[in-house]
């Protein structure tokens, strides 16, 4: 398996969620996503962190990620706080992960 995955434009790096991380304090965007039948990545839940140590520890959609498939995340460190937050609301609009857009499933989109 690959150690980049591409979403977009945007290159994460892939960590397997069976594997403990020792995540960094830098911030970025994340994605939990898995490969479905149809051999490509899905994404099940897209977020920003200021700090991804602090945020993914404990992280609320880690259970119902890995219920809906997820095996890995994909992280890329973003350092501005504004471009975090673009490239989290541009790749949610264009992929639509299911628990970032269905009411009751997670924590409001809106990162204000």
């Amino acid at each position: 398996m690959a150690d980049t995955v591409n979403w977009g434009v945007h290159v994460f790096q892939a960590l397997s969620m069976d594997v403990e991380a020792d995540w960094s304090e830098e911030g970025g965007v994340y994605v939990f996503a898995g490969i479905q039948a149809d051999a490509l990545w899905h994404a099940y839940y897209i977020g920003s962190a200021d700090s991804f140590k602090t945020r993914l520890q404990n992280h609320e959609q880690w259970v119902p990620a890995r219920k809906l498939g997820a095996s890995h995340i994909h992280a890329m460190v973003v350092p501005l706080k504004a471009a975090r937050e673009q490239i989290e609301q541009e790749l949610i609009a264009t992929y639509r992960p299911y628990l970032n857009t269905r009411p009751g499933w997670s924590s409001p989109v809106s990162t204000e």
